[in-house]
């Protein structure tokens, strides 16, 4: 794992206001023989580290500006692509670092801590990739991965629909066999990289019977962004995490070749819902590492705030909001490492995988709350730091699975669990 990082990184620029004991995970390489560990092995910390200096030199910066203008970070993506911080997923073979799900938890905590909004795209990457990691061939992998790993592009994953995301056995886009191709027609909504992809991961009805169940009528299929009929929709505005690109897509008489259908014919809905027990914690730890942002910059604010002749952080109702922040980012952080332990050690990891979703996502949103209640008047200015935090966290609560979604996975997955204590 060592040739993935590409550059050495001092520790000079990589101060934090929380001691960097506090920050060491377990390790994948070294617990099997020891039991639990809290230690990163020295490639993990070397990637933590490089991570960490990237979003502190490259993404903190310009994450105001950005949240600003809305432009799509692509100098940020390319700058990480060189680094060797994205497409973490993609193997060796392809070109990729085909690092664990470990490694990608510890690097997006702290792209999460720079910025949501430029953190995200770059996430959604594995998304849009991970159908093809498990479910392509050779050729699929080789034609679309192997692109991703010589070029810094984007892909997306398009299953959400405008009449619904959570219910995904209804979507309507429908692919019809013609030849050697499929006819594809339909609708995409809020689709992250939509404006900018060069290829999707799409979901679509293959067996228009309605009564069909999803996991025979649903396939999966490659199209590439460049296929007459793909329309891309207008860059949505919305509330926070405004960097990030997200759109509508339609798809009219897209002509699909046979050899871009994964797997075949109804294997589409297991591949697409099994893409998130590798992507949820991820998409945790970046929620995470916002929730740490809010943590640092109330505690920064709260000592260096007076008020009755003391810093703020010395009134116990301050410290009792500090101590519950920081309870909850440190548990949650466990959380996300062992739901991407779970995924390295080549388990189901849907349970763990749903907490740490569910679980980083209200985090997020409270501490992001809490920040912006310590700074009182001041944190509902957009010249200081949090009220962008309170505004990019609220999507963590919404994409990739509602905070609904997920306990409703959590609570079958218990019950399973419980019935069957041996499953």
């Amino acid at each position: 794992m060592a040739h993935f990082v590409k550059s050495i990184v001092g520790s000079s620029s990589l101060h934090r206001c929380f001691m960097l004991t506090s920050r060491r995970f377990a390790s994948k390489s070294s617990q099997s023989s020891a039991g639990f560990s809290f230690e990163p092995n020295a490639e993990q910390l070397e990637i933590q580290l490089l991570a960490r200096k990237f979003a502190r030199e490259e993404i903190l910066p310009v994450a105001a500006q950005y949240d600003k203008t809305g432009e799509f970070p692509w100098d940020i993506i390319k700058k990480a692509h060189g680094l060797g911080l994205i497409n973490h997923h993609i193997p060796q073979e392809f070109g990729g670092s085909e690092i664990g799900s470990l490694e990608s938890v510890l690097i997006f905590e702290e792209f999460g801590y720079g910025c949501c909004g430029i953190a995200t795209p770059m996430d959604v990457n594995n998304l849009g990739q991970i159908p093809v990691v498990v479910a392509g061939n050779k050729e699929q992998k080789k034609k679309y991965l192997g692109r991703m790993a010589e070029e810094p592009l984007v892909c997306s994953y398009a299953v959400t629909e405008p009449g619904g995301g959570s219910d995904v056995a209804s979507l309507k886009t429908k692919a019809e066999k013609k030849g050697d191709h499929y006819v594809l027609n339909g609708q995409k909504m809020w689709i992250t990289n939509a404006g900018h992809a060069n290829w999707y991961f799409v979901l679509a009805r293959t067996n228009l019977d309605p009564k069909a169940p999803p996991h025979k009528s649903l396939t999966g299929f490659i199209v590439d962004r460049d296929t007459p009929g793909v329309i891309p929709g207008r860059k949505e505005i919305n509330m926070g995490q405004r960097a990030s690109d997200t759109r509508g897509v339609t798809f009219e008489d897209v002509l699909v070749p046979k050899e871009n259908v994964l797997i075949g014919e109804g294997a589409g809905f297991k591949i697409a819902m099994g893409a998130f027990d590798r992507t949820r914690p991820t998409v945790a730890s970046t929620s995470v590492g916002l929730a740490q942002r809010a943590l640092d910059e109330a505690t920064k604010y709260a000592m260096e705030r007076y008020t009755f002749g003391v810093p703020i952080a010395k009134h116990q109702l301050i410290m009792n909001m500090l101590a519950e922040m920081a309870i909850n980012v440190e548990v949650v952080r466990l959380a996300c490492i062992r739901a991407a332990w779970e995924s390295d050690q080549g388990r189901r990891n849907t349970y763990y995988a749903s907490i740490a979703k569910a679980m980083a996502a209200d985090v997020a949103n409270k501490c992001a709350t809490d920040a912006v209640q310590i700074f009182g008047g001041n944190g509902y200015n957009t010249e200081y730091p949090v009220e962008k935090l309170m505004r990019d966290a609220k999507i963590y609560q919404i994409y990739e699975g509602t905070a609904q979604i997920q306990r409703l996975i959590i609570a079958r997955e218990h019950l399973t669990r419980f019935s069957n204590p041996s499953s």
